[in-house]
């Protein structure tokens, strides 16, 4: 699991067939402090995350399995919304 921040929106007029219908954002990850590490990416948002929103997400083979065609060029899904995050130290 990767920490992210949603900072954007992509439109893409054409696309490969298995990414109709699905939104892409660009998102900056984050570290455990939330801190901005390396550079923004885009990402598939199939949960509705929105503009500010911290998310968790994957890449890699993972990431393509939130499509429902399973073979797909997906290299990064958000999985999910965080509502709260607690850090222990």
């Amino acid at each position: 699991m990767k920490l992210g921040k949603v900072i954007g929106r992509v439109v893409s007029t054409i696309k490969v067939d298995s990414f109709e219908g699905v939104k892409l954002m660009l998102l900056q990850p984050l570290d455990e402090n939330l801190e901005k590490i390396g550079d923004p990416i885009v990402v598939f948002n199939t949960v509705q995350a929105g503009i500010g929103d911290i998310v968790y997400y994957e890449t890699s083979k993972e990431a393509g399995r939130v499509l429902e065609t399973t073979l797909n060029p997906c290299d990064a899904a958000i999985m999910g919304i965080i509502d709260e995050l607690n850090i222990k130290k």
